[in-house]
């Protein structure tokens, strides 16, 4: 099992700046669409308002082969809407309506079992009102010795609130077993961009095993024993919007093809394996960027059953 935890959003998305779609998302929730897709099985925790967007949300779920089960509607509450503007590049900025303070988990959780994988991150992981919820979630996880995949993507809109989660994120790399983030995620947190600093002053007192990525330029591994380094594939693209999150997707489809699970074998994985699961990572992210959608089509999905 594939147990995403994280936000739901609508996105809406502008082009010259007029509206095109409307499309359900979120760091995790876009993964485990596409996961869905691919006949993974997949469930994802989280929460939307009792409304008729968190109906469009669960509904879009349901559809795409990941388990509502989890999910908390919160009564009297509006969902969570963005605005992303794709600029001349199709690279999004966002203006986002949301109500962290008012961000709510019921109690019920998923058992989490060793080889399971579980995928989270975004400011979800480390919202105060969410935190004491997500954090015994994740340390339950690691005492299973599942295999945990923490995405920073630490948004601009967040900074000034660094110092109040800066422990949390450590606490989050700790329980770990691979953490990725994109160097704009660092330069945002540390004013590094650096890979090797980066990896070396922040990431590996916590967490031995590093993906960084940064855009169209060169993907960059960390572990104790080698860095490595992948190029990234040339496309014409439409919309970035779920590149990152379409890149763990493929990670950890690789890792589910392949029974990759076991956390305590990662610091010492061959580079062969490591490429392997990159390479899906990097073929789900180039796939997502050639439409205005947020997770891989279905079409595509298909391909990989």
């Amino acid at each position: 099992m594939v147990i995403g935890i994280g936000e739901t959003i609508l996105d809406i998305i502008f082009k010259g700046d007029q509206p095109s779609a409307a499309v359900p998302g979120g760091s995790s929730f876009n993964a485990m669409i596409s996961l869905g897709r691919t006949g993974v099985p997949s469930l994802l925790v989280t929460e939307t308002g009792d409304d008729h967007v968190g109906d469009i949300i669960v509904k879009f779920m349901t559809d795409n082969g990941v388990s509502a089960e989890y999910v908390t509607r919160r009564k009297e509450s509006q969902s969570h809407i963005s605005l992303a503007f794709l600029n001349e590049n199709n690279d999004a900025s966002y203006q986002f309506y949301k109500d962290h303070a008012h961000a709510s988990i019921s109690g019920r959780m998923p058992e989490v079992r060793r080889g399971d994988i579980v995928l989270f991150g975004s400011f979800f992981a480390v919202n105060p009102p969410l935190r004491p919820l997500v954090k015994a979630f994740i340390e339950k996880a690691h005492e299973s010795k599942a295999v945990i995949y923490y995405d920073i993507n630490f948004r601009p809109t967040h900074i000034k609130e660094i110092p109040m989660v800066i422990d949390s994120i450590k606490e989050n790399m700790r329980m770990s077993t691979i953490v990725r983030g994109s160097l704009e995620d660092f330069s945002y947190l540390y004013g590094c961009n650096d890979m090797e600093m980066i990896y070396r002053n922040h990431i590996s007192p916590y967490c031995k095993c590093f993906i960084c990525t940064d855009g169209e330029k060169p993907l960059h591994l960390f572990t104790p024993g080698m860095h490595a380094c992948y190029p990234a594939k040339k496309i014409e693209t439409v919309s970035t919007i779920g590149a990152g999150d379409n890149f763990n997707a493929g990670f950890i489809y690789g890792l589910h093809r392949h029974g990759l699970v076991d956390a305590a074998a990662f610091p010492a994985l061959k580079e062969e394996d490591w490429r392997r699961m990159i390479e899906y990572g990097q073929a789900f992210s180039s796939h997502v960027c050639t439409s205005i959608y947020n997770s891989i089509s279905q079409d595509f999905a298909d391909s990989f059953r």
